[in-house]
């Protein structure tokens, strides 16, 4: 299994970026797939998740209403839509599987130690 996020930038606050996470030998239709971020000096945050199916979604209260994850289950592709950036959200994005069907989240957390494979990251760096 291989995961590869890319996409990460500079970008001033307020705008957008689109992260990608290229998946290879991982059953993206059938199992969830998260993102991470680790800001420099910080805990590894779960942000998002989709489910196998698509049709459940988790979001961090620190994300919720500005990012996006979607997928391309034919392309082996997963995308995170980040709309209003703000400095805080300054990290090294990670793409991580799970190999469950659905989001591994425990009280309103996902916690990293829920995931079986992780990609290399990509850095995000929102300036104000």
């Amino acid at each position: 299994v291989q995961l590869q996020a890319s996409g990460g930038g500079l970008v001033q606050a307020g705008g957008s970026l689109r992260l990608s996470c290229a998946t290879s030998g991982y059953a993206l239709g059938a199992y969830a797939i998260s993102w991470f971020r680790q800001a420099p000096g910080k805990e590894r945050e779960g942000i998002s998740c989709i489910n196998g199916n698509g049709g459940s979604t988790y979001y961090a209260d620190s994300v919720k209403g500005r990012f996006t994850i979607s997928k391309d289950n034919a392309k082996n592709m997963v995308y995170l839509q980040m709309d209003s950036l703000k400095p805080e959200d300054t990290a090294v994005y990670y793409c991580a599987g799970p190999e469950t069907a659905g989001c591994t989240v425990v009280g309103d957390v996902m916690p990293p130690e829920g995931m079986d494979y992780w990609g290399e990251g990509t850095l995000v760096t929102v300036s104000s």
